[in-house]
């Protein structure tokens, strides 16, 4: 059938306006264009089937309004073609067709079932757009590629790309655009493993370095989660190795990511191959070491970069001083801290908002409030405008000292420079009316938070059932207590503690064990507080049998009691005991430091008793 068609086509060809002898002129004098295999191996029939479609493809756009589909000459032909002839029309193209007329053909074809391209035929265009350099048509078409056959595809496609490879074209530039195409393509889709594994597979063989597609490989590995950062690294020096040129921008990521993971000693690793690779650190390079150098606590090799720095040459910056500040401030040296402020002032170096906002949060956590807010009033004079977090520094600072009239000056001057108050500067804020013992207020911040949609944490919580206990508002603390568990917060042994005492102490004690119970289902192991606070409600109330029981509990889970626990027994058992009782415990009273002692003067007591009864 297939022979009947090139048969029938073949009288048809001649009687085109092109003879055939201007016709072979034509061929001839375009072969020296072809880059891929020769005429020689091709078989005549082809030739003619190849030369037919490619009339018909011209007819189409010349002719024909509606294009392909309107060509009856293209009806005949198309049922016989094969993605094989495609393959050899792009590789000949023997009437050496513009390449967008190839390429309108083949998205043609891909719309008409049942035709459809193999991966041959794709990466033979693949290879035809790289070379006539249509580079956005070949990152569609390989984009296209990489979301059909998806992860762990890179050995096929690459093994593809080889094997429709124009002969004589290993080391032709195009085929460097390829593989930029492929592994671009592969970081863009995400499979991030397939980029990496063209990369090999494109060194193994020996072919030139893709600079683009490695610089988009780098670009998204360099940015990975922090717990990925040494196998960044190791690629990084594997792509260098190939021949990539090196870069600065990637050193100074790596070593930022190998600080923001907290891994110095790997950062410094980095810095030094920097020199190594014929490349100067430059600015950012020392002031990513230092940074990462001072948040790790080590501001002495902080101190000896910046050294290191003047001597090659380097100035430091804002950001180098910024960053020595902030490690100092965080040791609690804020003279020094204060000195190289002034430093920094005197080389004409401007401090921005971070520098600013770095010693007053030192100043603030090291009770200088005074000398935060002197710095602040210089940061407004200076026209450098106070962030969230500056506020929020001055604000806890202010809260600390107990002066919240400043603290709540500041919150509006905050808002009506257009600065929306956070959870910090509200959590901050109740906290600090709590320990004023302004629950009002303290509830009606709490309030405000409720209705602008912002979540109280577990800081607020406690604070507030801390606040609600010391006030002796049960009830409203174990509302809070319930609130938080609601919330999706565990509270911690002491905030449990305090609001079991308050039950307790309010003589409640049957909410107290009620308490207890939920603390221990919540997966904590009560400690000796919290039992003594129960002990203490016991007594009271002079349930001196159960507080025994208690006593014993405690011991059976292996919690010790301390000589509270047995002076709270003891205290018990003076006053809800007889009037011999109360002599010998007065007299023993803050002394008993273990059980022993307490049984011998419970037992003490009892002979005591038992004798003046017996007179």
């Amino acid at each position: 059938m297939a022979m009947a068609m090139v048969m029938t086509l073949k009288p048809k060809l001649w009687k085109t306006k092109t003879s055939p002898h201007c016709l072979r002129l034509r061929l001839c004098s375009c072969t020296h264009l072809l880059p891929f295999s020769s005429w020689s191996h091709f078989p005549y029939k082809d030739h003619d089937l190849l030369c037919e479609i490619s009339e018909a493809i011209n007819d189409s756009e010349t002719k024909h309004e509606k294009g392909y589909s309107e060509n009856p000459r293209l009806k005949r032909i198309l049922p016989s073609l094969t993605p094989r002839h495609v393959s050899k029309l792009i590789t000949l193209n023997p009437l050496c067709l513009p390449p967008s007329s190839l390429l309108s053909f083949f998205n043609h074809l891909a719309s008409r079932p049942p035709f459809r391209h193999t991966l041959h035929s794709y990466c033979t265009m693949l290879h035809f757009l790289c070379l006539h350099r249509m580079l956005p048509q070949a990152h569609s078409l390989v984009s296209f590629l990489v979301s059909r056959k998806g992860t762990n595809s890179a050995s096929t496609l690459f093994s593809s790309i080889l094997r429709t490879m124009p002969r004589h074209h290993h080391h032709h530039h195009s085929v460097g655009l390829v593989f930029d195409a492929l592994i671009s393509a592969y970081v863009d889709s995400g499979f991030t493993p397939d980029a990496v594994q063209c990369f090999r597979l494109v060194t193994k063989n020996k072919f030139p370095v893709p600079i683009r597609g490695c610089e988009n490989l780098l670009r998204r590995v360099v940015r990975l989660r922090p717990v990925e950062i040494e196998r960044s690294w190791a690629l990084y020096l594997e792509v260098l190795d190939s021949g990539y040129p090196p870069k600065i921008y990637f050193f100074n990521v790596l070593m930022h990511g190998f600080c923001k993971a907290g891994d110095v000693g790997n950062a410094r690793l980095v810095f030094d191959e920097i020199p190594k690779r014929g490349l100067r650190p430059t600015v950012v390079s020392f002031n990513t070491l230092i940074s990462g150098c001072c948040k790790s606590g080590d501001v002495e090799e902080g101190f000896r970069l910046k050294g290191v720095m003047e001597s090659e040459g380097v100035c430091p910056d804002v950001f180098t001083f910024s960053a020595l500040i902030n490690g100092l401030c965080k040791e609690g040296r804020l003279d020094e801290g204060s000195l190289l402020f002034d430093e920094m002032c005197g080389r004409g170096l401007v401090p921005n908002g971070v520098t600013f906002t770095t010693l007053i949060d030192g100043q603030c956590k090291g009770g200088k409030v005074d000398l935060a807010l002197k710095n602040f009033q210089m940061m407004l004079a200076q026209g450098v405008r106070p962030d969230l977090v500056t506020y929020n520094a001055l604000i806890n600072g202010l809260c600390k000292v107990g002066d919240l009239k400043e603290a709540r000056r500041l919150v509006n001057e905050m808002t009506a420079s257009g600065l929306k108050p956070d959870k910090i500067t509200f959590t901050t804020l109740i906290d600090g009316c709590c320990k004023d013992g302004d629950m009002e207020s303290a509830l009606e911040i709490k309030r405000r938070m409720v209705e602008e949609g912002i979540e109280l944490d577990d800081v607020a919580f406690t604070a507030l059932i801390s606040g609600l206990c010391r006030e002796g508002r049960v009830h409203d603390a174990g509302r809070m207590l319930t609130d938080m568990l609601s919330a999706g917060f565990k509270p911690d042994d002491p905030t449990y503690t305090m609001v079991i005492d308050c039950f307790c102490k309010k003589g409640d004690v049957k909410m107290g064990f009620k308490l207890l119970k939920e603390m221990q289902s919540d997966g904590h192991v009560p400690g000796v507080v919290t039992y003594n606070a129960l002990m203490n409600g016991l007594c009271k109330q002079g349930q001196m049998k159960n507080a025994k029981m208690l006593l014993d509990a405690m011991l059976n889970v292996g919690v010790a009691p301390n000589d509270i626990t047995y002076n709270i027994l003891l205290d018990g058992h003076s006053k809800h005991g007889s009037s011999v009782d109360v002599d010998i415990f007065n007299s023993e009273k803050g002394l008993v430091t273990d059980y022993a002692s307490y049984t011998a003067l419970v037992n003490e007591s009892s002979k005591t008793s038992k004798d003046h009864l017996k007179r």
